[in-house]
């Protein structure tokens, strides 16, 4: 919170708007969002976005419960384009974390009238918490609307600013679709054909769209298969900027790649995942191989599954059994790359709290 070593402005961020507290942003419509350490409050009522509402009380009395008048969306947009326009003459960095989609369904009535009648919906009554809404496919597209609408205003102010020739604008998401809250994945086919959703290790849960878009530098419509992660965005943005001195994290820049560099590209010689929910999980990828164990609170000497991801992205054939040498080294890398966790329930590879 605002108060804590947590905070942005304590984080290298000169200017921060928006959610601070992650349970906070489950509410599109909340009371207040954070400006610089102070509260900023919205036009909208008190909402208990976990109420409940079973047949007999699905009113639309009931479901306008969870609507509010200040979209958060909305706001942070306006303070984006605020930002860009304050400092279009310097060099500026925006980092701008829209939170949709995401539970709760909620979005502006308006966007959602655009879809309504265009697929087969249901009332969600909260019954997997989160907000109810009367139609739920059609809240979560619209959301989706909504937020293009607002990245679409802010790439047609770079232009209008004339300075979107030189402005380099990454797009990307943090992790897999969700599983509750009345969103449908499966049915907006949210994941493709990877294999699992968000609080998982498979692929479904941790590979993510990045678009990148720099006029004259970055030739449109190209695709890359050079494997990275979120944490190469610094590295990639401290060689941009030519900044010479240590960046203490395991980042490895993209920017030849953006360039259309080749051989110039350093690749990581793995990647390394851990994550306390869902009964534990681990997952490595390493070149075309990637590990994946599940169960690890239960089981930390469980068995590795193996999958080529040059033939199998879907992690549907584990061949495990036929490369034990791979499964050695990632036994090596785990015992070499995990660091304890100061808290009891995240930390299941080497736990130090007792059995």
């Amino acid at each position: 919170m605002a108060n804590t070593t947590g905070s942005p402005n304590l984080q290298g961020f000169d200017y921060f708007y928006g959610y601070l507290d992650q349970k906070q942003a489950h509410n599109y419509y909340p009371t207040h969002l954070w400006e610089n350490g102070k509260i900023a409050p919205l036009n909208n009522p008190v909402i208990n976005v976990h109420r409940r509402l079973i047949p007999e009380t699905a009113t639309e009395e009931a479901f306008a419960y969870f609507q509010g008048k200040d979209y958060a969306v909305d706001k942070m947009a306006e303070k984006a384009l605020s930002f860009v326009r304050n400092h279009q003459e310097q060099p500026f960095f925006l980092y701008l974390p829209f939170t949709a989609p995401h539970v709760s369904l909620q979005a502006p009535q308006a966007a959602v009238k655009e879809y309504i009648g265009q697929f087969d919906d249901k009332p969600y009554l909260g019954q997997q918490s989160y907000a109810s809404t009367p139609y739920p496919r059609a809240t979560y597209a619209a959301m989706i609307t909504h937020m293009d609408k607002q990245v679409g205003a802010l790439m047609q102010l770079l232009k209008d600013l004339k300075i979107d020739d030189n402005t380099l604008v990454l797009f990307s998401s943090d992790n897999g679709a969700t599983f509750d809250g009345g969103v449908e994945a499966s049915y907006f086919k949210s994941v493709a054909n990877l294999r699992g959703l968000k609080m998982d290790v498979y692929e479904g849960g941790i590979r993510e769209p990045m678009l990148a878009r720099w006029p004259k530098k970055i030739p449109a419509g190209k695709v890359t298969d050079h494997v990275s992660v979120q944490y190469d965005v610094m590295a990639t943005l401290a060689e941009l900027i030519g900044y010479q001195k240590p960046l203490a994290t395991d980042g490895i820049s993209f920017l030849p790649t953006l360039l259309g560099q080749k051989e110039k590209q350093r690749k990581h010689p793995f990647i390394y995942w851990e994550y306390p929910e869902k009964g534990g999980q681990l997952a490595i990828r390493m070149g075309n191989w990637k590990a994946v164990k599940t169960n690890v609170c239960k089981n930390r000497t469980g068995s590795w599954e193996l999958y080529d991801m040059s033939k199998d992205e879907s992690e549907t054939t584990d061949v495990a059994a036929q490369h034990p040498d791979l499964l050695r080294q990632f036994d090596a890398i785990v015992q070499r790359e995990h660091t304890p966790s100061h808290l009891k329930e995240w930390e299941f590879v080497s736990p130090k709290f007792g059995e």
